[in-house]
């Protein structure tokens, strides 16, 4: 019986830690940019009362004996599945159709990565994220700037005092995982080990490493239906978990009360 009930603690915070994570996909459903996290599980070690092809004296035996601890989560993933793009109308607002990252540079000097491409000009004429970060691989934009344009290649191109002015071309950063980045907040992650150093100056459209979109934004790729469904799941499992405990300790009391 305390096997079971310790197994059956393991799935019960299992399942809490499933539903917050389903709780931020939920609540960052609006949030541009925003890519689902998914929980995987394992089963966790096994205690072996009899081992499969063991010799039984009158041969091997064929199946064993093992019961289960119970199981824990191996780990917490995002889908980097193409979001909605969203019609803004401001010109520097961007999306990325298909794969890759706007790098930023964050107040410590390191490089941040974010597909959340609503960006804007500060003072200086940096073009910047709403936190006030720089974008990096934007040229400055002048004073008596009208007009920009950014093809989907990366071709950037002003209007200043009614004369065109050509820019740098805008690059993206790839990583050979995108699932191994980490999450800081601010829709920024940062590399890793497991994403593999930042591939940068890639050009949008080639190799492939998606296009820009200019005067859209990426929305969030949470399916909210989905979500859902699976936190139905994991309301049942977790009742389910405390069930098994409740029985588990109904048949040790009945245990114990015997004559």
């Amino acid at each position: 019986m305390e096997r079971a009930l310790w197994s059956a603690v393991t799935g019960m915070r299992a399942q809490e830690l499933s539903m917050d994570t389903l709780a931020n996909n939920l609540a960052n459903i609006n949030t541009t940019g925003f890519k689902t996290s998914h929980i995987s599980f394992q089963d966790m070690l096994y205690s072996s009362l009899r081992t499969p092809g063991a010799d039984s004296g009158e041969g091997q035996v064929p199946v064993g004996i093992q019961v289960g601890h119970g199981t824990r989560v191996a780990g917490i993933a995002r889908t980097f599945q193409q979001g909605a793009l969203i019609n803004t109308g401001g010109d520097f607002d961007m999306a990325i159709e298909g794969d890759g990252f706007f790098e930023v540079i964050m107040p410590d000097g390191d490089s941040g990565y974010t597909r959340d491409g609503s960006f804007k000009i500060n003072g200086n004429g940096e073009v910047v994220t709403l936190d006030g970060y720089r974008v990096s691989g934007f040229d400055t934009i002048d004073p008596g700037t009208t007009d920009v344009t950014i093809a989907p290649d990366g071709g950037f191109t002003t209007i200043v005092n009614g004369s065109p002015v050509s820019k740098s071309r805008l690059t993206l950063v790839r990583f050979i995982n995108p699932a191994g980045l980490r999450s800081v907040g601010k829709n920024l992650y940062k590399a890793t080990e497991a994403s593999g150093d930042p591939q940068t100056g890639q050009n949008p459209g080639e190799n492939g490493v998606g296009f820009i979109a200019q005067r859209h934004l990426e929305a969030s790729n949470v399916n909210a239906a989905e979500q859902l469904v699976n936190m139905i799941t994991s309301q049942r499992a977790y009742e389910a978990a405390s069930k098994a405990i409740r029985a588990s300790d109904e048949m040790m009391g009945q245990a114990n009360n015997l004559r």
